[in-house]
């Protein structure tokens, strides 16, 4: 089992910058593949970005494609989603999530394949 604690959120105005962390307890961190998720009010918790265990193979919603970065430090048990050129669109509260499993392309963007969430960290971009 893993317990995730996301930080980092804000309000920034459009065009600006943050990043996001997460940090996961535990000693297996390197065997989950990481993902994070963004819910805005009213709407569907929906796919940003994910990244495989090792770090090498990185995936992203088309809407953040060029503007955000998923990475990890498997010795410092994290994950990071850095922001750049944000947009009002962004608002939302980000989730951090983990899964054991081994999915593909498609299914590691569906929330319901991921086992361990956070609490979620609040980030809003004025415009």
């Amino acid at each position: 089992q893993v317990q995730l604690v996301e930080s980092g959120g804000g309000l920034v105005q459009a065009g600006g910058s943050l990043r996001l962390s997460c940090a996961a307890s535990g000693r297996t961190f390197s065997s989950y593949t990481m993902g994070w998720f963004s819910q805005a009010p009213g709407k569907e918790r929906e796919f940003v970005a994910a990244i495989r265990r090792s770090g090498g193979t990185t995936y992203y919603a088309d809407p953040v494609k060029g503007r955000f970065t998923i990475s990890r430090d498997n010795a410092k048990n994290t994950v990071y989603l850095q922001m750049n050129s944000l947009k009002p669109d962004d608002t939302g509260v980000y989730y951090c999530a983990a899964t054991p499993g081994l999915f593909g392309n498609t299914a590691l963007r569906s929330w319901n394949n991921y086992d361990y969430w956070g609490q979620g960290t609040q980030v809003t971009v004025s415009s």
